[in-house]
């Protein structure tokens, strides 16, 4: 607190000081045993003004400590200490609700921060649990495929990959908290990872008749294998779902003096502008996946942007609905630096 602010609270104090000093010269006036001096009563004014600036001083600087203890940088998350050195009954009674509210703030931080951690290692063994029959699915379809139609065979196939997909969600999920102790930084080829991932997908693009075209030259970027691998099978995933039958995906690898760009485009359905601003939102599913065939969980993209820029790299979108959507990803150089958003990407 400012000695400005601890003045305005002490307005009663000097309101009441002013009018007994008017009082006592009105009284002084009123008086007829005694001579009126008005420059008596000014001197006598002065001094009470000083009088009362050496109490005001001298009781601020002796509560400022107490008051700074209450001050906390809101920018930095640093635990708030306990109050101490109360000298007053009203210190006291401050000091001790202050006390008990942050003792009580503390020992709720602790119970949230230990089922958050209890509900983010249940899902970590959840996900590796499923993992093991989602394996053996995968295996027993792969016997049956003989004996089952080739549509049938295709919508089970499909549905594994789903399921598959879904689970890799909620793992990357849970994990984006902890991010910092899940990755490794290291020089990859961006060509061979595109192709590692589409690969996974390739039964899609079959049996949706939907065409795939890797363009550019092949570029070393810097970044976590397992984390960039995930983020392409979400726009892939993504362009695959809104793309009908008949369409493309197109992937072209380009660099200029920002970066290695990755441009991932499909011949969709595209976005609409109302939707666009926030694909990326947690949560959000827009008009496109509210349809019953897509059925989006809206996680996909917000963890995509999300990981991204965790890894250093900016994911943008442009669309035009009937049209399709681009997705772009990139790879800053290491002295690039920018400090505006573009204005005609988002």
């Amino acid at each position: 607190m400012t000695f400005t602010n601890y003045l305005r609270d002490q307005f009663r104090l000097i309101l009441l000081w002013i009018s007994l000093i008017s009082l006592t010269g009105f009284i002084l006036w009123l008086t007829p045993e005694v001579k009126f001096n008005l420059p008596s009563l000014v001197y006598i004014a002065i001094l009470g003004f000083i009088l009362v600036f050496i109490f005001l001083s001298l009781d601020y600087t002796r509560k400022k400590k107490f008051w700074q203890q209450m001050e906390v940088n809101s920018n930095q998350y640093v635990e708030t200490p306990n109050l101490m050195d109360a000298r007053s009954h009203e210190e006291t009674l401050y000091q001790d609700y202050f006390n008990e509210m942050h003792r009580e703030h503390f020992l709720l931080l602790n119970d949230v921060k230990q089922q958050s951690q209890e509900q983010k290692d249940y899902i970590d063994s959840w996900v590796h649990e499923i993992k093991v029959p989602l394996a053996s699915l995968n295996l027993i379809s792969e016997t049956i495929e003989d004996d089952i139609s080739e549509k049938r065979f295709n919508q089970l196939r499909n549905n594994l990959k789903r399921i598959d997909d879904y689970v890799e969600q909620v793992l990357y999920y849970s994990r984006l908290d902890s991010f910092s102790k899940d990755y490794l930084i290291k020089s990859y080829s961006l060509k061979k990872m595109v192709q590692q991932t589409v690969r996974k997908s390739a039964d899609y693009f079959i049996q949706n008749n939907i065409k795939f075209s890797l363009e550019g030259e092949d570029f070393a970027v810097l970044t976590d294998e397992k984390w960039l691998e995930f983020i392409l099978n979400q726009l892939i995933n993504n362009g695959i779902k809104y793309t009908e039958s008949g369409g493309s995906l197109s992937v072209s690898l380009s660099k200029n003096d920002r970066g290695v760009w990755l441009t991932l485009t499909d011949t969709g359905i595209g976005i609409p502008q109302e939707d666009l601003q926030r694909i990326f939102d947690k949560g959000f599913t827009g008009k496109n996946g509210r349809n019953e065939e897509t059925n989006s969980t809206g996680l996909g993209l917000y963890l995509a942007k999300s990981l991204a820029e965790k890894l250093g790299h900016h994911l943008y979108v442009e669309s035009q609905l009937g049209k399709g959507t681009s997705f772009q990803i990139l790879f800053p150089h290491l002295n690039y630096y920018s400090e505006t958003e573009e204005s005609f990407m988002i």
